[in-house]
């Protein structure tokens, strides 16, 4: 399984962003994330990534964002997208494969 395939139900766009050489990150806080998460994934929780958005605008890649639910990367999503950043809700890694 890849790390794209645990977004299965957010289809085309995905495989669109994964083409662009999108980057996962994880806004959940440090603890949830070292209790689980895909590989290659970065870790910024959702308080810190107002305080990060240049640092990803600069390297200039789609995001997929994303939590345990979808709520923390929606608001994440809106943060980023006010900044011009090109991203997505890739919603819940409540049903990823700990193997990726």
């Amino acid at each position: 399984m890849g790390l794209f395939s645990i977004f299965s139900n957010k289809g085309n766009k995905l495989k669109e962003f994964a083409e662009k050489g999108a980057i996962v990150v994880d806004v959940r806080t440090p603890g949830e994330f070292k209790s689980g998460h895909g590989k290659g994934a970065r870790n910024i929780p959702l308080q810190n990534i107002g305080a990060k958005t240049a640092e990803l605008k600069k390297l200039n890649k789609p995001i997929i964002l994303c939590c345990a639910s979808g709520m923390r990367s929606a608001q994440a999503t809106d943060i980023l997208k006010k900044a011009g950043i090109d991203c997505m809700n890739g919603g819940s890694w409540g049903k990823v494969d700990r193997s990726i």
